[in-house]
């Protein structure tokens, strides 16, 4: 099991009031996952998912409005792009050559579906 709490201990004072996740919704959760959670389990997952939900929150109240987004996560450097060419030719005709049916450059198979 994750510690969350170490994690998520440094954003506590940037949220808005915490956001906890009632057993109900945490149920809902984990019948959607297709998670058996024991009894046991049920507080842990309820604490760390109301964790992560807060630590989202904190993300989403911090104001972005004047960060002009980042093309390379280093400062001073590019991505270096190749040019856009082709490089291979068509060869299409020779592997179709060897197909049982084929129409207008198509694979013509047989039908499985009604």
């Amino acid at each position: 099991m994750y510690d969350f709490a170490l994690v998520f201990s440094v954003h506590r004072a940037y949220r808005e009031p915490p956001m906890s996740l009632t057993r109900a919704q945490l149920a809902s959760i984990a019948t959607l996952a297709r998670l058996d959670l024991s009894a046991a389990e049920i507080p842990v997952y309820q604490q760390s998912l109301s964790s992560i939900l807060d630590f989202i929150g904190a993300l989403d109240a911090v104001d972005t409005a004047d960060v002009n987004p980042m093309a390379h996560p280093l400062p001073g450097l590019s991505q270096r792009l190749r040019a856009d060419v082709v490089t291979e030719s068509d060869h299409h005709e020779a592997y179709q050559a060897n197909a049982p049916q084929v129409a207008a450059g198509l694979y013509l198979v047989p039908k499985v579906i009604e």
